[in-house]
């Protein structure tokens, strides 16, 4: 039996690659002639650096950047070679006419939530008006300053509602006061000060590529403050101050960069607060489809197909699972080559059909701060349980 695990994170509690670790020991236990195969998925956020720079060889950088309130941590970004990265995704990526030939040329790999993430912060620490992506920037410099031909930033699990401002400052981008008292353009608190956007003259940034599937614009009903803003600590009381805000500091920008304000209209500008809109605007990045590009970087259709019995799941799982990204489209591919799919989550609430096994991880009645500390416990319980009965 040829097992393939592929679990996204389950929120707050298990990561990817942990999830995967944790099922494959309750599965040896159980059945030890079993062949189990993990690949840990990453929708761009938490993981998402080291298991693309693990799966391509790779090697993680170390540096210390600015935190999402400003203090300093420790944090690290991937660097791949492009000739270890499979060819589809080096489709994606635009590096399709790489050859051996180009020897050393490699792309750097950086994840938003370790540098600007929420998961950094306490419940108390979460206020976007003081949150900053500066230290995204500074790993963006510092892959470049290292020589990345290339930068692929993921941007899930953000802290900011910043516009990528923090991390432009860190590029080089200056900020014009109104009057001359000092002013902080990197967190939205300072942003009143701002007169007038300057970007560099020059860049030595290379190109950077965002994986994003958040479709969402930078303003207006399904923009980034009124979806995401409430997770990140945005009072609703906040909520239009914020968004006039993000607007004016949206079209200094475009005119500073010579972007056009349809910009922010643009599907995917309001990702990780807006940071997308920014670094679009800034620097030129492109935004790339983030699940088909992991997908083809850890070649998982052709896991899937090798695969007799696949395992996926993730903190919650609904019948929109099965029409997104993730363990979701890991079920919808598996189930049409045939394979049956067991999903373990935390909640369960999509409906099952032929081939498909869900299993809630909690207990009913547990509360969620009990469900969060329980997680790995009540995982590896639950695929005791499913695979103590006879072989499926």
């Amino acid at each position: 039996m040829r097992v393939l695990l592929a679990f996204d994170k389950f929120k707050d509690c298990l990561s990817a690659r942990e999830a995967c670790e944790l099922t494959g020991r309750a599965l040896t236990g159980i059945h030890p002639d079993w062949r189990i195969e993990a690949c840990p998925l990453a929708d761009g956020g938490e993981g998402f650096a080291e298991i693309l720079t693990t799966a391509a060889g790779g090697r993680m950088e170390r540096r210390e950047v600015t935190g999402p309130r400003g203090a300093s941590l420790s944090t690290a970004f991937g660097l791949v070679s492009v000739t270890s990265i499979p060819e589809a995704a080096r489709s994606l990526l635009g590096l399709e006419d790489t050859t051996p030939s180009t020897g050393g040329a490699k792309v750097a790999i950086i994840e938003m939530a370790a540098a600007s993430g929420l998961a950094l912060l306490r419940s108390d620490e979460r206020d976007p008006w003081r949150t900053t992506s500066r230290g995204t920037g500074e790993l963006i410099r510092a892959a470049a300053d290292a020589g990345a031909c290339m930068i692929l930033l993921g941007v899930g699990g953000s802290a900011t509602h910043d516009l990528g401002l923090g991390a432009l400052a860190a590029l080089g981008f200056t900020f014009r006061p109104k009057t001359s008292d000092p002013v902080d353009p990197s967190t939205p608190a300072g942003w009143p000060g701002v007169l007038r956007i300057h970007a560099p003259r020059q860049f030595t940034i290379p190109p950077v590529a965002i994986a994003c599937d958040v479709t969402n614009p930078l303003l207006g009903a399904r923009g980034a403050a009124a979806v995401y803003g409430p997770q990140k600590g945005l009072r609703s009381e906040d909520h239009a101050r914020l968004e006039a805000e993000s607007a004016r500091m949206a079209g200094l920008l475009a005119t500073a960069c010579g972007a056009p304000p349809s910009l922010m209209e643009k599907p995917g500008a309001g990702a990780a607060g807006g940071i997308a809109y920014g670094l679009m605007a800034g620097i030129g990045a492109q935004l790339l489809p983030g699940f088909d590009l992991v997908s083809a970087w850890l070649d998982l259709d052709n896991q899937l197909r090798q695969a007799d019995l696949v395992i996926t799941g993730e903190g919650r799982f609904d019948d929109s699972s099965l029409e997104g990204k993730g363990p979701g489209a890991v079920a919808t591919r598996a189930l049409s080559l045939g394979k049956p799919v067991y999903v373990f989550a935390g909640q369960v609430t999509a409906s099952t059909r032929p081939g498909l096994h869900l299993h809630a991880i909690t207990p009913t009645g547990v509360p969620l701060g009990q469900a969060l500390r329980d997680a790995p416990e009540n995982l590896a319980r639950s695929v005791q349980q499913a695979f103590t009965s006879p072989t499926p």
